[in-house]
Formats: structure tokens, C-alpha cells, sequence
């Protein structure tokens, strides 16, 4: 076997990132602003064109300049096409079913992609959030694929090929900026290999490197977003009592956090992304008898969203006039403010709710999405003022800077941000 030998001087010449989208994208982009040379591997030929001409497909603040300043200077150019690299960075979805499973599909799949143009000397790096073990599936996976290479055996140093888990941990609308200051954890099959794995962050990455293995980095992850989603749950939990005893909730969170050891979160239409809103549920996979809290946490969360269905309803009723006289105003369908992502979006689970069985008219204002986007069937995507003219009943459900910039409209409010009640 021909040893492959990286040279002194940089020891990456060429890294490859398997999936470009809300994280694989932005951290193709960082790196190559640092004069690496990035190859962007994705399945969708569009998103391919878009990357290659200098654009992006997605709303991130600053990461267009990134990725035009890194397309012209030669750094970052995406393929459909798996092609040969010194490191595989793979950021792909990692779903839940319908059974609250992990679909570890699309890893399998970005495995399988990757496998015949691996290498001796060649790391492969899981960013993908995944249930604990997820790692050492993808490591079976390619072992079984490429029988001519040697892959990390836990306990023993040695192989061709090293195989690590880097979770990323970033704040979307903040993504460009906490790739680079967050400090991160890189769990490795063996030392060697989160050695080496180390060596690539640190070319990007100002944070502190925190060393480990990869099962501790899986569940790290998990236990963040766990972590969040339960204190959400308080919240939201909260909610759902001052709602009941005709409380504002607001008022009740701002007196509690006068406490100098309180700190309740804000309540909102439920939890969305594909984070907080999905990794619980890996804990709870592998543990289930285990974690009651974070289950329970994860029930209040999806819950939250019938509630607010619950008090539209009534605001209709209230009006004291024909269901399909009314016309609804849904603001907002991304999963938090001032993005465009609709994943796992308790908002847009609200608005389909209520397009899919209100009598009347029902509007969506949602300025992250582009014009003829047609995001909930049944509705009508309308900018501000048609809303504010036109409606009836005005929910609110995620404050984005226009909304929050703008006064509170005439009609009833069913406002669970409180920006128009608070």
C-alpha cells in the first residue's frame, strides 16, 4: 500500500464538506476565508449552480459576502461529484421519525458517497447531530465499504483513516461569527484520530478545543440542546397557566427574574429548528426509561402549538360574527427570528393548523421567504400591510425586526411573543 504523505507546510490541502446547507455552507465558507481549499459536496444540482456562480440558497447575515469573496478567489467551488481530499467533513440532516427515531439516512448515504475516493491518511468528521453511537455506525459503514483500508479500532492507535465527531454549536443568524469564537468538542475513535482532528479546527476555529471521544461529544450536543429545551418547557409551561387564570405572563417572567438566582426563559408558540426541537428525543432513544424530565419537556414543547390554535379559535368566537367572514394573520413561519428556516417550525405547524381548518380567509406574513413561496397550503403569503388592512385576528408567533419595529394592528391579537401584549 502506498503511504500518502501530507505536506509539512499544511497538513489539509484540500477539505471536503459533504453537505452544504444552514451549517455545512457557512463553515465551507469560514474556512476557505481562511485560504483552505474547500469542496463543497452536495446532492441538489441548484444549489450546486447557486454556490459556483458566487450566490447562496439560504438567509444567513454576512455569509453572502463570505462565499463571493470565496468562490472569486478560488477557494470554495461545489460538485455534485465526490472527489478526492485530505479531510471529509460531513454536516447532512439527521431527522426523527415518525416513532421519535433517529433517520440516520442521509449519514449513511454521505458515507457511502465519500467511501471509494478515501485514502490512506484521509480523517472523516461526523458534524451532523446524532444519537450516541452514530459515529461508530458511520465508521462500520465505511469499513465494510472499503475492506482495503484500516479504520480506528477503539483502545488500539493505527489506521489509515481516522474517524472523529465535531458537533457544531452555533446560534443561527449568528452562524459566520460562532463558527469562529465557540469553542469546540472533538471526540476521536482514538486519540490519534481526535488529534488529527484537532489539527483541522484549530485552522479556523479561535475557541478553546476541548479534547474527548466521540461518544462524550455525541452526547455533549445532546445535553445542550436537552438542557434548553427544558427550560423552554418552563416557560412555555408558565404560559400555558397564565393563559388559563387570564394572567400576562410577561409580567409574571419580568417580576420572577427580579429574583437575583432566576433567570425564565420567554415563551413562545412551541420549539422549533431542527436542533432543540429533534436532538431530546436521541437521548431519550438510547435512555428511555431514563429521562422522564426530557421527555416530558419535549411533550410540553409540542403541545404548546395546539394551545395556540386553541386561543385563535376563541378570539374568532369572541367577534360574535360567520367563521367565513373572518380573515386570520398569522406573522411568521421561520423557527426563530430574522431567518428563513422553517425547519421542525412550531409557527409554520400553527398557520398549516389553522389554514388547513378555518372557514375564512387566512394570511401569512413571513419576510424571510421569497415572493410566490408557497410555504402553507390554503393561505395567502401577503407583506404587512395587506395583513394589518385586511385581518380580522392577528397572531403573532415569531418577533422578527419588522415586526417588533412596527405598532400593534386594530382587531383582536393573539400575540405569544409579546411584542403587541407585553
Amino acid at each position: 500500500m502506498t503511504s500518502h504523505t501530507l505536506a509539512a507546510d499544511r497538513p489539509f490541502d484540500t477539505i471536503c464538506m459533504v453537505g452544504l446547507g444552514y451549517i455545512g455552507l457557512p463553515t465551507a465558507a469560514v474556512m476557505a476565508s481562511r485560504k483552505l481549499n474547500i469542496v463543497g459536496l452536495e446532492v441538489t444540482p441548484h444549489v450546486v449552480d447557486t454556490i459556483n456562480k458566487g450566490g447562496i440558497h439560504i438567509v444567513e447575515p454576512h455569509l453572502d459576502g463570505y462565499v463571493k469573496d470565496a468562490v472569486e478567489n478560488g477557494f470554495l467551488r461545489a460538485t455534485l461529484t465526490p472527489e478526492p481530499a485530505d479531510a471529509f467533513m460531513i454536516a447532512v440532516p439527521t431527522p426523527i421519525d415518525g416513532e421519535k427515531k433517529s433517520d440516520l439516512s442521509y449519514v449513511m448515504s454521505a458515507g457511502r458517497a465519500i467511501a471509494p475516493v478515501l485514502k490512506q491518511g484521509d480523517i472523516v468528521i461526523l458534524e451532523s447531530t446524532s444519537p450516541v453511537g452514530a459515529t461508530e455506525r458511520l465508521l462500520a459503514a465505511l469499513s465494510e465499504a472499503r475492506p482495503d483500508l484500516s479504520f480506528p479500532v477503539r483502545g488500539q492507535e493505527g489506521c489509515d483513516v481516522h474517524i472523529a465527531y465535531c458537533p457544531e454549536r452555533v446560534l443561527p443568524g449568528k452562524v459566520v461569527e460562532e463558527l469562529v469564537s465557540n469553542d469546540r468538542a472533538i471526540g476521536g475513535m482514538t486519540k490519534a484520530c481526535t488529534a488529527r482532528a484537532m489539527a483541522l479546527y484549530a485552522l479556523f476555529v479561535e475557541g478553546t478545543l476541548f479534547p474527548t471521544d466521540t461518544r462524550s461529544a455525541e452526547l455533549c450536543k445532546l445535553a445542550e440542546n436537552a438542557f434548553r429545551d427544558v427550560n423552554i418547557a418552563y416557560a412555555n409551561e408558565l404560559a400555558n397557566v397564565c393563559e388559563g387564570l387570564d394572567m400576562n405572563v410577561w409580567e409574571v417572567i419580568h417580576l420572577a427574574n427580579r429574583h437575583p438566582r432566576v433567570n425564565i426563559l420567554q415563551p413562545g408558540p412551541g420549539v422549533g429548528g431542527h436542533c432543540i426541537a429533534v436532538d431530546p428525543w436521541f437521548i431519550a432513544e438510547v435512555a428511555p426509561d431514563d429521562t422522564p424530565l426530557i421527555q416530558a419537556a419535549r411533550h410540553v414543547n409540542d403541545g404548546r402549538p395546539y394551545r395556540v390554535v386553541d386561543r385563535v379559535k376563541a378570539a374568532c368566537a369572541a367577534l360574535g360574527k360567520d367563521e367565513k367572514d373572518i380573515t386570520i394573520a398569522c406573522y411568521g413561519l421561520a423557527f426563530k427570528p430574522d431567518i428563513d428556516d422553517l425547519r421542525e417550525s412550531p409557527s409554520l405547524q400553527i398557520a398549516r393548523e389553522i389554514a388547513d381548518n378555518h372557514a375564512g380567509t387566512v394570511l401569512v406574513v413571513e419576510p424571510n421567504v421569497e415572493a410566490g413561496y408557497d410555504p402553507v397550503k390554503g393561505a395567502t403569503l401577503v407583506d404587512m400591510s395587506d395583513a394589518y388592512a385586511k385581518a380580522d385576528v392577528h397572531l403573532m408567533l415569531v418577533d422578527h425586526k419588522e415586526f417588533k419595529a412596527a405598532k400593534a394592528p386594530r382587531g383582536a391579537i393573539v400575540d405569544v411573543k409579546g411584542i403587541w401584549k407585553q
